[in-house]
């Protein structure tokens, strides 16, 4: 259950990046001429009409219902006077964070926590009327502590290179100002994270990305520094720390509502969607009359 709200959330935050995206295209083609080429391929050429038609044919439909989607959830959450709370979202956020990878989360945690909070909203509202006992809460928590536990987690990112003279040339250029990400989607030999300028998430001392070694030096970082280059089985590596989040144990008053939300969507074995409340607030939209 825990692993598809996740997936809810990521969901969302994919969808409002295209948005976001969209709405920086779409900017400048209120100024300028729907004809305006995007790109050229020889005498042949893609204009930015062209270029727009194709995003709304392929995104247009899933943006607008997400749009929809977050406007319906703040009405029923007023009309019902039901709210969220930052420390819920906070929490949500590092449990996210620290177990499911998700591309670009640093620079878009604001963006991740509009997100969560749409999804708590969107179950606070489902899960209104359901009771579940005290007695069924305290043993889901005693039977699943593990999932309530953050250890100490580390945001890094890498550049592994080939040799150990690639691997100080990189770091006498960082030192000399470079950016981490540049260089590694410049020349690590990684290929997912140099795609993703050397991101490869949170780890921790579970982690088997990281030797046992190199994590002990990874620990003694202050955010925002480097590691000296050390040999891996792919190479020579160099590890940037962006956070460090401390170990954290949710007690049982801390994570109470959680549990209720997520025992009552089981027991009412229902989509965790807000499609259930189109019809009470009235929605009509471009892709078709109203949504059953």
């Amino acid at each position: 259950m825990k692993k598809k709200h996740y997936l809810l959330i990521i969901a969302g935050l994919v969808i409002l990046n295209i948005l976001t995206f969209s709405v920086i295209l779409l900017k400048p083609h209120w100024l300028q001429s729907n004809q305006e080429k995007v790109a050229s391929i020889g005498n042949d050429s893609i204009s930015r009409q062209e270029w727009l038609n194709e995003m709304e044919a392929r995104y247009g439909e899933s943006i607008l219902k997400d749009l929809i989607d977050q406007r319906v959830i703040e009405q029923m959450a007023k009309k019902y006077n039901i709210s969220v709370k930052d420390k819920d979202i906070d929490r949500e956020l590092t449990l996210l964070k620290t177990t499911t990878y998700t591309q670009g989360q640093n620079q878009n945690e604001e963006k991740l926590r509009q997100q969560i909070k749409y999804s708590l909203l969107l179950e606070e509202i489902l899960t209104k009327d359901a009771v579940v006992s005290n007695k069924e809460m305290k043993k889901y928590y005693n039977q699943n502590k593990s999932l309530f536990v953050v250890p100490t987690s580390y945001h890094l990112s890498q550049i592994i290179v080939h040799t150990k003279k690639e691997a100080e040339q990189t770091i006498k250029e960082l030192a000399q100002g470079s950016s981490f990400s540049v260089l590694a989607m410049e020349r690590s030999i990684d290929e997912f994270s140099a795609n993703q300028g050397g991101d490869i998430g949170y780890v921790n001392e579970e982690d088997e990305r990281i030797s046992n070694d190199i994590m002990e030096k990874i620990k003694d970082l202050k955010p925002g520094k480097w590691t000296q280059q050390y040999k891996t089985d792919e190479g020579y590596a160099v590890y940037l720390l962006h956070e460090r989040i401390p170990e954290k144990k949710y007690s049982y008053k801390e994570v109470k509502n959680q549990i209720r939300r997520q025992l009552a969507l089981e027991q009412m074995d229902m989509s965790v969607s807000a499609d259930i409340f189109w019809k009470e607030a009235k929605v009509e939209w471009f892709y078709g009359n109203k949504k059953d």
